[in-house]
């Protein structure tokens, strides 16, 4: 038996998944490459279907994070 979780978008829509990915980064160069980690990432789980994303920002004096969070649905083998 397998776990099924559901997450509501801001449109009230439910998607089914069962991973998540979370990608973050604090120093300039890292936000930079995040958008090349999150593609490699991608790349790297061909069967994974991205059914949600959420981008977080947060700040203090002196630093600015980045936090791209993917909800997705992978197929498991039964």
């Amino acid at each position: 038996m397998t776990s099924q979780s559901t997450a509501t978008d801001d449109r009230g829509t439910r998607a089914r998944f069962n991973g998540v990915k979370i990608f973050s980064a604090t120093m300039a160069q890292e936000r930079d490459r995040l958008g090349e980690r999150i593609t490699e990432w991608i790349r790297q789980n061909p069967s994974f279907e991205i059914v949600d994303t959420i981008v977080t920002q947060s700040s203090d004096e002196a630093f600015h994070c980045l936090a791209i969070t993917l909800f997705y649905w992978e197929p498991l083998g039964g």
